[in-house]
């Protein structure tokens, strides 16, 4: 028989956002959907606060991992992390920053002990944070610092995945000058070689497809209108396909992400944040799943900010968090 799969490690994410908006509204669609089980790592008191705000009829169960299993059917599994939050909806206060850094090093904790099969994270805002002594771009950097050993820090890879589109943005959360002076080959083979790997291990893809965008306009016009293709992009691309990666480019970044060039690869590879983001924003922006590969654990996450305008009004879909917990799951069962 069969182990039972271990539950999902939900974290609080921004305390005054949605996160505890579409973590309820979650785990109210847990049989309709079949969600996989999952807890909540927080301020139990915030839940029933802002589950009293919507509205919202839920019972909340102050567990222990091993004890999510037996609550979730009847109950939301939350587990304290020592940090208070008290900031209430769309007014992020003092209490912010701790409590969603409290609840993202727990997650990770539990995951790396074999407490949780995977980490599901909530919309920070980073603004807050950075307030507070925040140092990291973004969560994809925090994570690999929390994922860092003394004999090697991981290579982070953001992925964003529809059943649509899925998206890799070569440098991340840099300026589009910045982008182009990190942009090398080396970045380019590494960052592929991570996405065949994963691909295949995490999404059981046996022989992946990966579509390498140019970064130039036409992917440069055979170097009338840059030379990056040329002298960045072709040699990256000579390097993977000598490692058997189906890597195919560099093409045109306007002409890739139609329907008809869609169906011809299994992830789309961009030299920037936006040139990735926006086709997938604008395919799937209600279900889109931020991943983040090149981890030694699985981490999804909503691919959307904390909305602190509708923040406690309801008006949160929780579509997002529910196809990261659905994937997440999948994942966790195609690693096992």
């Amino acid at each position: 028989m069969a182990a039972p799969a271990k539950p999902l490690a939900l974290t609080l994410g921004e305390p005054a956002g949605i996160g505890p908006d579409i973590t309820i509204a979650a785990w109210l669609r847990r049989r309709e959907l079949d969600l996989p089980a999952f807890y909540l790592l927080g301020d139990e008191a915030l839940i029933a606060q802002r589950a009293k705000t919507l509205g919202a009829e839920i019972r909340i169960a102050a567990v222990s991992p091993g004890e999510v299993g037996a609550a979730f059917a009847e109950a939301l599994p939350v587990i304290a992390t020592g940090e208070r939050a008290t900031a209430v909806s769309g007014k992020p206060d003092a209490s912010s920053a701790p409590a969603a850094l409290a609840s993202i090093r727990q997650a990770v904790s539990d995951v790396r002990a074999g407490r949780a099969g995977g980490v599901v994270t909530n919309p920070i805002a980073k603004s807050v944070l950075y307030r507070a002594g925040f140092r990291h771009p973004g969560h994809t950097e925090f994570l690999a610092e929390l994922a860092a050993t003394d004999a090697s820090v991981p290579q982070p890879v953001m992925m964003l995945w529809s059943p649509r589109l899925a998206v890799v943005p070569v440098t991340i959360h840099v300026s589009l000058r910045d982008a182009l002076t990190q942009l090398t080959s080396e970045l380019i083979v590494s960052t592929v070689r991570i996405v065949a790997t994963e691909l295949t291990s995490r999404f059981g893809i046996a022989r992946p497809r990966i579509a390498i965008s140019g970064l130039n306009p036409h992917a440069g016009e055979d170097g009338s209108l840059g030379h990056e293709e040329q002298t960045v992009i072709a040699p990256a691309l000579k390097v993977l396909r000598n490692d058997g990666i189906d890597a195919r480019g560099p093409l045109p970044a306007d002409t890739m992400f139609h329907e008809a060039a869609r169906a011809g690869y299994d992830c789309a590879v961009c030299m920037y944040h936006d040139q990735a983001l926006i086709p997938i924003k604008t395919v799937a922006f209600d279900d889109a799943v931020n991943v983040t590969l090149g981890l030694p654990f699985i981490r999804t996450s909503p691919d959307h900010g904390t909305a602190f305008d509708i923040a406690g009004t309801g008006k949160a879909n929780p579509a997002s968090l529910i196809a990261a917990l659905k994937l997440a799951s999948r994942m966790a069962a195609a690693t096992t």
